[in-house]
């Protein structure tokens, strides 16, 4: 069989959301289906440690598709002409877009539909290309993967899809994440926080997941605890804002707000075992990988209660409503001030991140890429 992949996030560095379920998942699919072969295609110049086995053949595609004019040209042009030169059997997209004028069998990752809910939070010529082409791409479609039984169901009701056609496959963990040594937390603290304790946010600065709430509770919390704690915030501020901007210039305690722009994985996994929890109040969610991650690096959690986030959190988190500044502020009070419940957690969550695992993402994905080509396993 032949397979291509959309590996386009693949980028030195700089891997993020799409990225990193594309390296977790194609990393394994070769490895472990050598009998098979695989074409990537790259945006741009590669880097070499992405083509991890002998049975992948790397294809640069022109132009760069950063942009929606850019993205249509890319894949109804080149992704297209590519998909026909290589005899692809199966065309897998992680990010979700598809060849619509290709007659190959395509598989998106439909990850989730914000830009269907929250379309303002999205630049305008994205959310218009996005709401205008994936409701095809869907229809298009082979066979859907998406990373949450809420994603499944928002895609149903949103696109009008069955339920047979939509798979899921939860996002897993990177084997770089573990829980660390009181000497390495005590370090991490002092490199970060001067030593003190630190609520964790991770994830890029978007309007989604609701920094600006983050900021209010976390104003309030301070002035009724006037404890020492600080706020940890870990990655870039794309999509720094005005409203964004305003609330944090608004802050009496914005001196103990810490960024720490993008963190590569291995320091990562050390901020998440050293911090009095994770704060994960995000308005929408398909899955929420961060929550996997400090449940693997034995952190509590306070997460929004909304859309995937407790069908991923389980019973390792508390739940808030993200809505509530006061209400993100009694949890974060609640985990400040309860040991047991930390305790509590921590345990829950030890055990729940064994449910995820990148394997077991990996092998779900096969079976789909097998089941769409037709042949038995």
């Amino acid at each position: 069989m032949k397979i291509a992949i959309n590996t386009r996030f693949l980028l030195t560095k700089k891997l993020e959301g799409f990225g990193w379920f594309t390296h977790e998942v194609a990393k394994r699919l070769t490895k472990n289906h050598p009998e098979h072969e695989f074409f990537f295609f790259f945006d741009r110049k590669y880097d070499d440690k992405f083509v991890y086995e002998k049975n992948v053949t790397p294809v640069v595609i022109n132009p760069q598709a950063r942009h929606p004019f850019l993205y249509y040209t890319w894949f109804e042009f080149g992704v297209k002409r590519a998909l026909n030169k290589h005899d692809i059997d199966v065309f897998l997209s992680p990010d979700g877009y598809l060849s619509l004028g290709s007659g190959v069998k395509q598989i998106p990752v439909i990850h989730d539909l914000s830009f269907v809910h929250y379309p303002k939070d999205i630049p305008f010529w994205n959310r218009n290309y996005v709401n205008y082409f994936f409701p095809k791409f869907a229809k298009k479609a082979s066979k859907i993967l998406t990373v949450s039984e809420y994603s499944k169901q928002d895609l149903v009701k949103s696109f009008g899809l069955s339920e047979d056609k939509i798979q899921v496959a939860h996002n897993g963990i990177g084997e770089v994440f573990h829980p660390i040594s009181e000497e390495q937390k005590v370090k991490t603290r002092s490199k970060f926080t001067e030593g003190n304790p630190y609520f964790l946010f991770v994830s890029a600065l978007h309007p989604r997941k609701n920094v600006t709430n983050l900021f209010q509770a976390f104003d309030r919390f301070k002035t009724e605890t006037k404890s020492e704690v600080k706020l940890l915030m870990v990655g870039e501020k794309y999509w720094w804002n005005k409203e964004i901007k305003q609330v944090f210039d608004e802050m009496k305690h914005q001196s103990d707000v810490v960024f720490t722009g993008h963190i590569q994985s291995s320091e990562l996994n050390t901020l998440y075992g050293s911090g009095l929890a994770l704060t994960y109040v995000s308005y929408f969610e398909g899955f929420g990988i961060p929550l996997v991650e400090a449940m693997k690096c034995e952190l509590p959690i306070l997460s929004s209660e909304l859309t995937s986030l407790p069908e991923v959190g389980g019973d390792a988190a508390i739940y808030v409503n993200p809505f509530s500044i006061e209400d993100i502020k009694n949890g974060m009070k609640r985990i400040f001030k309860d040991d047991s419940l930390r305790q509590e957690l921590m345990e829950h969550g030890k055990e729940r991140a064994k449910q995820f695992s990148w394997d077991k993402t990996a092998k779900i994905v096969w079976n789909t890429i097998v089941e769409v080509y037709g042949n038995e396993q």
